[in-house]
């Protein structure tokens, strides 16, 4: 997949190893990245049509060529200050498996950011802190040149 716009780095510190790429994400200052074969598309931010009684990180759903695609305020699920949405926000469209199951829904971020080739032998667990479950939405941390990219555990954060 090439989303337009973005830069494509190499990040090979170690010849050993599998690469994998991550499209990468801004929120809050911060930069997430999500398997790019996970991604479907990207789109600019537009209206939805909300679900009564739904969780308040589920924003409503969007028809999308004659699926329902559930969407999720990534901001509200990673319990992150809310923000008006603008001209840079987007809708990330992915498909994953969660328990036997492929779900497509729509994850509303910042900005894109990038899309990084990492390899896996680069990527560091998360420090645990008092038994919290909070970081469980996370699944490793990688270093791209001075800046952290906290990579997510696309499968949990879909299984709502």
């Amino acid at each position: 997949m090439k989303v337009e716009g973005i830069n494509e780095h190499i990040i090979l510190q170690n010849n050993q190893g599998h690469i994998q790429q991550y499209l990468t994400f801004m929120m809050a200052d911060e930069e997430y990245g999500m398997d790019i074969l996970s991604v479907q598309e990207i789109r600019g931010w537009e209206e939805i049509t909300a679900i009564p009684n739904a969780p308040d990180y589920i924003k409503g759903v969007i028809n999308l060529r004659g699926t329902i695609v559930p969407i999720i305020d990534l901001r509200l699920r990673f319990g992150i200050k809310p923000q008006p949405y603008g001209p840079l926000t987007v809708v990330i469209v992915v498909k994953e498996q969660v328990r036997e199951k492929t779900k497509v829904m729509g994850l509303v971020v910042d900005a894109v950011s990038d899309v990084y080739a990492i390899n896996q032998q680069d990527a560091k667990g998360i420090p645990e802190f008092n038994d919290s479950s909070d970081n469980e939405l996370v699944e490793r941390l990688v270093n791209v040149g001075e800046a952290m990219v906290i990579l997510l555990d696309l499968p949990k954060i879909l299984d709502c």
